[in-house]
């Protein structure tokens, strides 16, 4: 697989339609800074899913459209195309060519294209997982980055362990099968919590069931007997009742079946998914071998081409050979001829120096008489002269002194001088020096301002993010306890909604005044607000008048008696309020008691009807055995605050509590204060959901302002200022000292000028005195010279003849020296030629064996080409078979994945039917009740029960009329029932057995996916634990081709026992360096561990290609021919993009594509491959 193209249209600074062709294994991006290289790489990363604005360089996603410049409008959108060449099958797709495409909108709207289809960012990293490409992926490295893997910013290196590793389709796995895990046990909490709620009601509705039931069926007989007629209207809505209520069940059943084999269907999804990774990991290896077989005949051609170099190179040394031996030959033929004429000429000159030797021999006897003559005078002349001659001999010593003196005191004033302009040159450099270093300490300072406020930032930022997470999860933990609470009392609000307004457990009377009197009449039940704890007491000692109706006089009153004499509905009772004084009752000191009134509150205008009903009651806080009765307490009633004894004066009643007693007073007060609870927590609700949205909100936005990497950037220029200022302390110190040698040197100089002055001034006294004593000495002398110079003048003759004749044997001796030597260095010279002919021949004799050995092995790679050609043949085939088995086992998984979406919409629909059927059922129940109603405030019949009525028409008028009459004194003296318990008992015993069935259901879904969690995280393991010990062997061998062999390195693990989640530490100990952290190595040495590490990856998983950005650009150009030397290896494997400034990587690779700005803001490309140009003249002569 190989990265064929790149169309970048309207993205960043490239506004115009741009292609970049990657047709080579080695790829280079070269251009000045801000031409818009790195942008090449952005798009790169943008096509394939960067989602972060901060990776791209940008304030906001929308920058990466073009802007405009002052000449060019901006751009309505930003598109990025990358092909790919699929001619091995990586990616999981029968294409052979893939386009993955990205666009960007100024209205904010994005696409995905994959082959030009319409996609989600989902299709295309699926289609590219363990592929090694993607927008984070060690594909694409920038200098960055290489920090980033050093320093294991944000756990990036285990991510890059775990892409080549190809675990990280595992951990995908395992993340989704954990979040189906929480969605499971959050269920089976769900379903526990409604377990346990639902367990204790049934055990008080099964009471109440009991009782009701009894009631009921008296309650039936009556209903048989008086509602027949209401019946036979009532008989087809019946049947539509009844029908959509099986319509809800069937559903209901149907929709937990669905639900059920959706269950069944993942787990048998995850089950395939696991069988199928066997087959993906067959796989993986046959095309890592396939790989290595493409890999073997790359290096066979290369050994062809190699051969076939070598056998033209020695075709071509043969022919240089055969020319060299021509020219040779000739050469020597030249040297005999010369050595020849030179014997010639020797002989001839030897001769000429014979006749001068003999002349030489005369003139020298003549000298030797002359010199006898003139010796006997030249005595008695010299013994006059010597004296003159230490005279003079004196005299010049001390003008050579003088001299020599005078020359010194020069040199040392000249020396000063120039030591005095070198300290002013120092002094100036010295305060140019203390300026940039002033400069220095300012930057420096404001930097490590800088730097402290950024990190108390990030300090702070890191504490706001720990704070704001423990905020959200407390206001999270906290909007679940208020969502239980509003539905726990939502349920409570509803029911005793619908006890109050069917006034359920109140006479007949009641509820006929209720409905057909007046609505805003209270019953004095719903008058009264009495602490919790006192309800069942005051309710008892009130019970026979909790239901007498409240009004303000008789005529009210009458009003409603009138109405139900005229009924026939019973009798009602009333409190007169206009007729009730306010009472002040008896109030004493009671030990463990307290007056009954101050239990209660009613509004004030009852608070007489109040005083008048607990004047003189007390609420005792004991049991019956701690009562002390006194006579002071006559006239006092005492009730149990537990409700178990009450106490008039003469009697006492007690026993055990109902368990509905204290339920029936306050209906009203108590759905007020439930309505306050609710409409209280629905604001707290939305309250809370908008400050845990903020929360979050804010999370993300801190987790987003993420500063660290600006931190370290700001860290380094802070040791570069660092550095330059220890650079300018060390060049002033050098600079004083400099100052401080030359001042000393000119004091000392100064000194040596005086005292040679001194001597000098001595000098010139001695020569006077010298020059008067020579001066008396050559005036004796000068008369006797006379005679001695005409014998000196002779002898000066002979000598001269002499010298003449001495000249001339000298001359021809050199003369036939140099024609010796001539002979000599032509001898030398024919000696080498003829060496150099053997060495030809045996040269050229050796190359045609080896051209023979050459083109021998070049027959035999050509058959081993021929061999693994047909391997690789062979094995594609195999591959093939194989590849169609693993995308067949990856049909059943899709087919399986559209199964259960198939059924997920399916458990939609039902859901849907179940809420229409549940709304077409409750259209019924209020057309029933519409008929219910009038028939219960008649006949008090239930909805429920007229349902199930059938006719009786045995039964005569009058002697129906008379059971009814009896059946109903019956019933009204029967006292008061739940009438819902039964159908609430069964209804909830329904759904108790219901949601039994699916707790046992989600256990076992939650067993299956603990235990494909375990099998997930095992094979997981296994595998990483295998990747990371093969790149751990090839981190070390890349990083000793990168150093030397000599050289450390090691890939730790820091918590073995849990390799997935365990930091990766890496050690780098180059030759002669014991550095404790990574930190310590140089930039360069950074870079070549960091590249080590990137090629450990690559040999265990190739990337089909691998960016990377100025990645070269910390190396020095011993280190920078190591880069470009492992590139070329791995190219064989991979593409590579080389964005660089570095000219030795320019030269090493095989296309460079240059980046430049053709208007200001706006980049281009021009392609530039030195290889079709390697035979052009004018380069062939700028490299000569």
């Amino acid at each position: 697989m190989r990265l064929k193209q790149l169309h970048i249209k309207g993205f960043k600074s490239f506004a115009y339609d741009t292609v970049i062709h990657f047709n080579e294994d080695v790829i280079g991006i070269v251009g000045p800074n801000g031409s818009g290289k790195s942008n090449i790489v952005d798009a790169i990363r943008w096509v394939l899913g960067e989602q972060k604005s901060k990776e791209l360089r940008l304030e906001q996603m929308a920058d990466v459209i073009f802007n405009g410049t002052k000449n060019r409008k901006e751009a309505p959108s930003a598109t990025v195309e990358l092909i790919f060449d699929n001619d091995r099958g990586l990616l999981p797709t029968e294409y052979q060519t893939v386009n993955i495409s990205r666009t960007l909108y100024r209205s904010g709207d994005s696409e995905y294209r994959l082959n030009d289809v319409v996609c989600r960012l989902k299709d295309i990293k699926s289609l590219l997982v363990d592929t090694g490409i993607g927008s984070n992926s060690y594909a694409i490295i920038s200098l960055g980055m290489v920090d980033d893997l050093l320093y294991d910013k944000d756990d990036s290196r285990r991510y890059m362990f775990e892409q080549a590793a190809g675990v990280s389709k595992y951990k995908s796995r395992k993340k989704e099968t954990l979040q189906k895990l929480n969605s499971t046990s959050a269920d089976l909490d769900r379903v526990s919590d409604l377990l346990f709620e639902i367990e204790g009601n049934m055990k008080t509705l099964e009471k109440q069931a009991k009782r009701t039931r009894k009631y009921f069926e008296l309650k039936d007989e009556y209903k048989t007997l008086a509602v027949q007629n209401a019946v036979r209207s009532m008989q087809n809505l019946k049947e539509r009742y009844k029908k959509a209520g099986q319509d809800i069940t069937e559903k209901q059943d149907a929709y937990s079946a669905i639900n059920t084999e959706v269950i069944a269907k993942e787990a048998k999804l995850e089950a395939e998914k696991k069988q199928n990774l066997e087959q993906e990991l067959n796989v993986g290896q046959q095309q890592k071998e396939l790989n290595e077989l493409v890999a073997k005949l790359r290096n066979l051609e290369n050994d062809k081409n190699l051969l076939t170099q070598k056998i033209s190179f020695k075709k071509q040394s043969l022919t240089n050979a055969d020319a060299v031996l021509t020219e040779s030959k000739v050469s020597l033929d030249l040297l005999s001829e010369e050595l020849k004429r030179l014997d010639r000429l020797i002989l001839e000159e030897k001769e000429v120096e014979a006749t001068l030797s003999v002349k030489l021999s005369e003139k020298q006897q003549a000298l030797a008489d002359a010199r006898a003559i003139q010796g006997s005078a030249k005595n008695e002349f010299e013994s006059k002269t010597k004296h003159i001659q230490e005279l003079q001999k004196q005299l010049f010593d001390i003008d050579k002194d003088i001299a020599v003196t005078s020359n010194h005191i020069s040199t040392l004033k000249s020396e000063n001088q120039r030591t005095s302009e070198e300290i002013r040159t120092h002094k100036d450099e010295h305060s140019l020096f203390d300026q940039d270093l002033a400069e220095l300490t300012g930057k420096f300072q404001i930097a490590s301002d800088e730097i402290t406020s950024l990190k108390e930032k990030e300090n702070q930022r890191k504490q706001q993010i720990a704070e704001a997470e423990q905020l959200r999860d407390k206001m999270a933990e906290e909007l679940g306890k208020v969502n239980r609470t509003l539905d726990a009392r939502q349920n409570e609000y509803d029911l005793l909604k619908s006890m109050i307004e069917n006034f359920e457990g109140f006479p007949e009377s009641l509820k006929f005044l209720s409905s057909q009197w007046r609505k805003d009449v209270p019953v004095l039940s719903d008058l009264l607000d009495v602490q919790e704890e006192y309800k069942s007491v005051i309710e008892q000692y009130l019970e026979p008048y909790l239901t007498y109706f409240v009004v303000n006089d008789v005529n009210e009153a009458g009003e409603a008696i009138r109405l139900l004499g005229g009924a026939q509905k019973g009798k009602a009772n009333f409190f007169l309020l206009n007729r009730i004084e306010f009472q002040q009752g008896t109030k004493l000191s009671i030990p463990l008691a307290k007056p009954a009134i101050e239990c209660v509150k009613v509004e004030a205008k009852y608070e007489p009807l109040l005083s008048y009903l607990l004047r003189d009651a007390y609420i005792f806080d004991g049991s019956l055995d701690d009562f002390k009765y006194d006579r002071e307490y006559d006239g006092l009633n005492f009730l149990s605050k537990s409700g178990s004894f009450l106490k008039t004066r003469f009697t006492i009643s007690g026993g055990s509590v109902g368990l509905f007693e204290g339920k029936k007073i306050g209906r009203k007060k108590n759905l007020e204060k439930l309505e306050t609870f609710i409409r209280e927590s629905e604001e707290q609700k939305v309250k809370l959901s908008s400050e845990l949205d903020k929360t979050r909100n804010l999370v993300v936005q801190l987790k987003g302002s993420d500063r660290s990497l600006e931190l370290e950037h700001m860290l380094a220029d802070l040791q570069k200022i660092e550095q330059e200022k220890t650079r300018l302390f060390v060049s002033l110190e050098n600079l004083a000292q400099k100052i401080k040698d030359g001042e000393t040197k000119i004091v000392r100089n100064r000194q040596q000028i005086e005292e040679l002055e001194e001597k000098q001034r001595t000098f010139e006294v001695d020569k006077i005195s010298l020059k008067r004593g020579l001066e008396e000495e050559e005036q004796n002398i000068r008369s006797n010279n006379s005679d001695l110079d005409q014998l000196t003048d002779r002898l000066n003759k002979a000598s001269e003849a002499f010298n003449d004749a001495n000249i001339e044997v000298i001359r021809q001796q050199n003369l036939l020296t140099n024609h010796l030597k001539d002979l000599e260095f032509k001898q030398s010279r024919q000696h080498e030629i003829s060496e150099r002919i053997k060495s030809e021949t045996s040269r050229k004799e050796a190359d045609i064996v080896e051209l023979e050995q050459a083109e021998n092995h070049k027959i035999a790679l050509e058959n081993e080409l021929l061999l693994v050609y047909n391997e690789k043949n062979t094995f594609q085939s195999a591959l093939n078979a194989n590849e169609q088995n693993y995308f067949s086992a990856r049909n059943i998984i899709s087919t399986l994945e559209e199964e259960i979406r198939v059924l997920n919409r399916g458990l939609n629909q039902h859901q849907v039917e179940i809420n229409q059927l549940k709304d077409h059922y409750q259209e019924i129940k209020f057309q029933i009740n519409a008929i219910g109603d009038r028939i219960y405030i008649e006949f008090n019949v239930s909805i429920d029960e007229v349902m199930n009525q059938e006719v009786n028409t045995e039964i005569a008028d009058e002697d129906l009329a008379q059971k009814v009459e009896q059946i109903r004194h019956r019933l009204n003296n029967y006292g008061e029932i739940n009438p819902m318990a039964m159908e609430a008992y069964e209804e909830i015993k329904s759904r108790y057995d219901v949601i039994t069935v699916q707790r046992n259901d989600i256990l076992a879904a939650k067993e299956s996916l603990l235990q494909t969690i375990k099998e997930i995280e095992s094979t997981a393991t296994s595998q990483f634990m295998q990747a990371f010990e093969e790149i751990r062997s090839n981190f070390i061998n890349v990083f000793r081709s990168l150093f030397t062999e000599d050289d450390n390195c090691d890939l730790i693990l820091m918590e073995p026992d849990n390799p997935l989640e365990s930091s990766i530490e890496i050690v780098a100990k180059p030759k002669g360096k014991k550095p404790k952290s990574l930190s310590q190595l140089s930039g360069g040495e950074k870079t070549l561990t960091a590249t080590a590490l990137l090629f450990a990856l690559y040999l265990l998983k190739p990337a089909p290609f691998c960016i990377f950005d100025e990645v070269d650009a910390p190396l020095d150009d011993a280190n920078i021919q190591k880069f470009n030397r492992i590139i070329q290896k791995f190219s064989e494997r991979s593409q590579f993009i080389i964005v660089t400034h570095n000219k030795s990587t320019m030269a090493a690779v095989d296309v460079l594509y240059g980046v430049y700005m053709q208007e200001m803001g706006i980049s281009a490309l021009t392609p530039v491959d030195f290889r079709d140009l390697k035979d052009d003249p004018v380069l062939a002569a700028a490299s000569a």
